[in-house]
C-alpha cells in the first residue's frame, strides 16, 4: 500500500468511515509534533482479509479493532494480554518481536468514564447487546461488584430478551448500557427496544455510541429524568491507553 509513513497505525472494522479514531489520532500526532506518523481506517468486508492487511502494510506499529471484529480477530493473534484473555475481546493490537499481541482498552475506558455517574442506588445493570464491547462492560461491572444481565434479541442461557423487561426488572436494574450499534449515525432514529416509560430519575443510561452526541436511546432516558452519558469520554480514554501500549 502506498502513501504510508514510517509509523503507521490504524483501525480495523467494517463500515467505519465515520470512525472517531482517525481524526483523534491525526490531531494527536499534530499536537505532539509527530511527523512521519499516520492513522488510517482499514475497512475489511471480512476478517479473513486481516492477515493480508498485516502482511502488506508497511511500517505498521499498532492497530485498533472495532465492530464487528473484536472477537473474530483473536485467532489471528500470537498472544493475549491477561485482561483481553479474560474478557474474550480485543480492541488494541501491539506489534512485538514475538508477533501480534491483543489487548483490551475498552474496559479501562468504560470504567473511568462511567464511574463519576454511579450513585448508591445504581446497584444492578442491564447490558444491551452481546458483542465484543459488551464483554468489556461486563468485566468492569464484575470489578465494581455490580450484578448485571445481558439483554439480547436472541437470548441464550443466562441472558434475557427485550420482551422480558417488565416493571420489576426495570426497577431493580437502574444502570442501562447500550453496547449495540443501534442509533449510530446515519440511522439515528434507531434505539434498543426497551420499555422507556419505565425509566425514572433513578436510572443511568450509558451509550457506547458517540455519533450522534445524543442518541435516541439517551434522548428517551433524558425525557424520563435519567442521568445520561455517551461514549465519547470512554473512547478518548481507551485511545490514550492504546497509545500507551503501542509505545511501551
Amino acid at each position: 500500500m502506498g502513501n504510508l509513513e514510517k509509523n503507521n497505525y490504524g483501525l480495523v472494522g467494517k463500515n467505519i468511515a465515520y470512525s472517531f479514531s482517525e481524526g483523534y489520532f491525526a490531531q494527536k500526532f499534530k499536537t505532539l509534533g509527530l511527523h512521519g506518523h499516520s492513522y488510517k481506517n482499514f475497512d475489511l468486508s471480512r476478517i479473513e482479509d486481516f492477515q493480508e492487511l498485516v502482511a502488506h502494510t508497511e511500517n505498521l506499529k499498532g492497530l485498533n479493532v472495532t465492530i464487528p471484529y473484536k472477537e473474530a480477530v483473536i485467532p489471528y493473534l500470537h498472544s493475549l494480554d491477561k485482561k483481553a484473555k479474560k474478557i474474550g475481546a480485543v480492541n488494541t493490537i501491539r506489534f512485538t518481536k514475538k508477533g501480534l499481541k491483543g489487548y483490551n482498552t475498552d474496559c479501562y475506558g468504560f470504567k473511568k468514564a462511567i464511574r463519576p455517574f454511579l450513585k448508591k442506588h445504581h446497584k444492578k445493570a442491564l447490558i444491551l447487546g452481546t458483542g465484543g464491547a459488551s464483554k468489556a462492560v461486563a468485566f468492569v461491572f464484575d470489578a465494581l461488584d455490580i450484578p448485571f444481565k445481558f439483554v439480547s434479541r436472541m437470548p441464550s442461557a443466562n441472558q434475557i430478551g427485550y420482551h422480558e423487561l417488565a416493571e420489576e426488572t426495570m426497577k431493580k436494574y437502574t444502570v442501562l448500557v447500550n453496547c449495540t450499534p443501534l442509533g449510530t449515525y446515519p440511522k439515528i432514529e434507531e434505539k434498543p427496544a426497551l420499555p422507556y416509560h419505565l425509566i425514572t430519575e433513578k436510572h443511568l443510561l450509558f451509550d457506547l455510541i458517540y455519533n450522534p452526541e445524543k442518541t435516541a436511546f439517551l434522548q428517551e432516558g433524558e425525557k424520563q429524568g435519567a442521568a445520561i452519558s455517551n461514549g465519547l469520554r470512554m473512547l478518548e480514554l481507551q485511545a490514550e491507553k492504546a497509545w500507551e501500549i503501542w509505545n511501551s
